[in-house]
């Protein structure tokens, strides 16, 4: 059911910073930041030859990343998102395994413009993963 690896999300206590680390430091394509209001975050892709990292950095007071901040200061390892083909069969296939879906149920469109669910980490040994139809 899953596909590619799209993309690797860490969520970043200063945006500027970790852009510069993967641009100056580690040599990488950076993407320009873009705001995702739907999901309270500000984004930039680092472009790499087989996958991309998404960093995330919180949009507003009521972002979900500032409570992932606050246990984590340092920033570190949101969530993986994996390719899907169907975004609405895999969503159905995995509710009826047990997996839940968080939110309504019902994709948004994330920052690639796509679809995208997002599944409990407490149903994928303690990782946050989201689907994104391709």
């Amino acid at each position: 059911m899953i596909g590619r690896l799209n993309h690797v999300a860490i969520a970043v206590p200063d945006l500027e910073a970790a852009a510069a680390l993967y641009r100056d430091t580690l040599g990488a394509k950076v993407g320009t930041p873009q705001d995702e209001p739907d999901h309270g975050v500000t984004v930039i892709f680092i472009e790499l030859p087989n996958t991309k990292i998404e960093l995330l950095y919180p949009l507003g007071d009521d972002s979900p990343i500032n409570k992932f901040l606050q246990k984590n200061p340092s920033g570190g390892i949101h969530h993986i998102c994996y390719e899907v083909d169907d975004i609405i069969a895999a969503r159905d296939k995995l509710k009826a395994s047990g997996a839940r879906v968080l939110g309504t149920g019902e994709p948004k469109i994330g920052a690639h413009g796509k679809p995208v669910l997002f599944l409990h980490p407490k149903d994928f040994t303690g990782t946050l993963v989201e689907l994104e139809q391709v």
